[in-house]
């Protein structure tokens, strides 16, 4: 018989247990002002917003997981309030329920984590961890997480020693940036692009060396040049980025937050998704995306040379639609989420049969 999967997506938005779908036709009249700190702070809010619409993308995707040799039972989300429901709620004893948590999110319900994944654990459940950040380092969490993992995605390299000695020693690891929160083939193939390039900058990075690269590129490339400074683009706007020809996906070794630091983003991945040619700039670590450099599916520059990402940009406005089509086709096929996790659950499942 063919195995049975449940997603139980945990995330900081919602509150009970639900149904993905219930909670995907709610999210757009979700009022999220009781969430936020500070309701009345408008910057704050539209960067809950931002965050919120992002994690809805996550759960679209966490919904529609396939793999040939699973089967996936209609995804659920779960919020701290529904933890306990989580625990409680009885599943059929041929499918297997999967918790699914990202970021730092385990943190934030640390003084029942223990207790949560005990009970969760010893009814049968697994857990899959998309760990993004330096979480090993600056989770504190971390170790007390690890000992539950059946699955760890991690985007820091390496692991810090003394928390990773914490994982269980079934765990299935995998080293990767975030990939695109995306559907593959979600938006369509543009043929005919404006020869422009777009930065996707953001307000958490914007320092002294972010302004002096934008300085440059809007002078050189004068208005074959577009930099946008959103903390996160609003996801039913990055369809639209489409019409342009290349997107410049800075790496974040100037965040302002440290764990942030050694790491790209998805830009680079959604970006690809969309058709574009992703340019990026190389990491602390060197070999960051080096697979995706290597198959010219990415252009990458030197960080701190303007020069060098002067010629990375030029050269991804010469590409031709075929170029960009193979990027396109590559993208949606291996670069957003939704493979990366079904592949590694079937991986987890037979491995235990």
């Amino acid at each position: 018989m063919t195995p049975r999967v449940q997603i139980y997506y945990f995330s900081l938005w919602a509150e009970s247990l639900l149904q993905a779908s219930v909670y995907l036709e709610k999210l757009p009249s979700l009022d999220i002002k009781p969430l936020v700190a500070d309701p009345t702070d408008k910057a704050l809010l539209q960067l809950a917003q931002l965050d919120c619409d992002w994690d809805g993308e996550n759960l679209r995707c966490y919904s529609q997981l396939s793999h040939p040799e699973l089967q996936f039972e209609p995804a659920k989300i779960v919020g701290i309030l529904g933890l306990q429901e989580l625990v409680e709620e009885e599943v059929e004893p041929d499918v297997t329920p999967w918790l699914v948590m990202i970021s730092q999110h385990p943190h934030k319900i640390e003084p029942v984590i223990d207790r949560i994944l005990t009970l969760f654990t010893r009814k049968g459940g697994k857990v899959f961890y998309w760990a993004y950040d330096e979480a090993s380092r600056y989770m504190p969490s971390f170790a007390r997480v690890a000992k539950y993992l059946n699955i760890l995605v991690h985007d820091e390299m390496p692991l810090d020693q003394a928390a990773s000695a914490s994982l269980n020693p079934t765990c299935i690891t995998l080293h990767s940036s975030p990939l695109a929160n995306m559907i593959p083939y979600a938006h369509p193939f543009i043929e005919e692009v404006n020869k422009q390039i777009v930065f996707l900058c953001s307000s958490m990075g914007l320092t002294g060396h972010r302004k002096k690269q934008v300085d440059h590129l809007q002078k050189h490339f004068k208005d074959r040049f577009l930099a946008i400074y959103d903390h996160s683009i609003p996801m039913n706007q990055r369809g639209g980025l489409a019409k342009y020809k290349a997107h410049l996906c800075p790496e974040g070794r100037t965040f302002t937050t440290p764990a942030m630091r050694y790491t790209h983003t998805d830009r680079p991945f959604w970006s690809g998704c969309l058709g574009q040619i992703p340019v990026i700039e190389d990491s602390w670590q060197g070999g960051r995306l080096q697979e995706l450099v290597e198959a010219e599916l990415v252009l990458r520059y030197s960080h701190g040379d303007l020069a060098s990402m002067t010629e990375a940009c030029e050269q991804a406005l010469e590409a031709t639609p075929q170029q960009r089509r193979r990027v396109y086709e590559h993208f949606n096929t291996h670069g957003y989420i939704g493979a990366v996790v079904a592949q590694m659950i079937a991986a987890e499942t037979f491995a235990r049969s």
